[in-house]
């Protein structure tokens, strides 16, 4: 009898089934992990290397080629064109815009440019001034040949202009700025014509002995004229002086490239620049009225800084109304050429 009992043959197959499901279970995931490596390394032997594309060079385009190239594509017409604006436009990029540096001081007085004023009240005056020095001029060339026959304020003024002749450089600016200062009394146009701004001629001028501030720089002018100082090198600037708050008219004269300022308050000359109060409007000359180009002067008067009276003024004595000086309206009297508005 053996030891063993024995075992229905069913039972014994199961058994045998099962180890070998058990084994095979075992060893399945070592086949699969080799079979995709196996898999792997066949398609890398296909495959070409990855590698990272190089960045391209930079793509440019313009507004309005993208805009007809979506209008194309959307209504499939080859020659339409829709612009973003009425002037070309420029290519579109990422480089730094080059900047052209402008000019920074201008060549007309207080370093400002100019350029030609609309017609208005400043031009009728100055035509009508100018219709009256060729007339006067005929005056001055009869004194030049009749002296005996030349009227007294006449023969003032062509000996002034000799006087100019016999200087050079800045001498004839001083002797045109001192004679003219010497020979006219200020007055105001109110109280000399009954009006609040009238621009007269040199001899008529010199005839009355009295004047404003646009008397005594047009006399300078054409006396310069006459002696023969270039006229592309004068000009008869209308200013706003914010230190008394009133407008005001002097010459100024180009010398050795600096502009020289001839006020008929001042004996001596001053350069431009040393003027600090001044406001420059307009500058007239034999090529007509001009509207100096913004920024106007930048400079602020300093508190120290003082004004020198008209010279010879009637209303020297006078005493200035502090409650006027502090209105935002300007005051029209005293050496002023009227308002701004109604110049222009």
């Amino acid at each position: 009898m053996s030891p063993f009992p024995k075992v229905p043959k069913a039972m014994t197959a199961a058994c045998i089934a099962a180890f070998a499901t058990l084994a095979v279970a075992g060893a399945a995931p070592d086949a699969w992990g080799k079979s995709r490596k196996a898999a792997a390394q066949s398609a890398a032997d296909f495959l070409p290397p990855m590698t990272t594309p190089a960045p391209g060079p930079a793509k440019f385009f313009t507004i309005n080629a993208v805009l007809a190239k979506l209008d194309r594509q959307a209504q499939g017409q080859s020659d339409q064109v829709r612009l973003a604006s009425l002037s070309p436009s420029e290519t579109l990029t990422d480089a730094p815009a080059q900047s052209i540096p402008a000019p920074v001081i201008g060549m007309e007085p207080f370093g400002l440019f100019a350029f030609r004023a609309p017609e208005g009240a400043l031009w009728r005056k100055w035509r009508g001034v100018e219709a009256d020095i060729a007339k006067e001029k005929e005056t001055l060339a009869r004194c030049e040949t009749d002296m005996e026959n030349c009227p007294s304020h006449a023969a003032q003024f062509t000996r002034l202009i000799k006087a100019i002749k016999s200087r050079s450089g800045r001498e004839q600016l001083d002797e045109a700025n001192r004679g003219v200062n010497t020979a006219i009394r200020y007055v105001s146009d109110m109280a000399l014509h009954g009006e609040i701004d009238r621009w007269s001629a040199p001899l008529a001028t010199f005839a009355a002995a009295r004047g404003d501030c646009e008397d005594y720089a047009i006399a300078k002018y054409v006396a310069l004229r006459e002696a023969g100082f270039p006229v592309d090198d004068m000009r008869l600037v209308l200013v706003r002086d914010r230190s008394v708050r009133e407008d005001h008219a002097v010459l100024a004269a180009r010398h050795d490239g600096h502009w020289m300022i001839m006020d008929n308050r001042r004996s001596a000359l001053v350069e431009d620049n040393d003027v600090t109060s001044f406001t420059p409007l307009f500058a007239i000359n034999h090529r007509g009225v001009h509207l100096f180009a913004t920024p106007y002067a930048k400079r602020i008067m300093q508190d120290n800084e003082t004004t020198a009276p008209a010279a010879e003024s009637e209303d020297r004595g006078r005493d200035i109304d502090a409650e006027a000086l502090n209105q935002s309206e300007p005051a029209t009297s005293g050496g002023g050429f009227g308002t701004t508005p109604l110049l222009i």
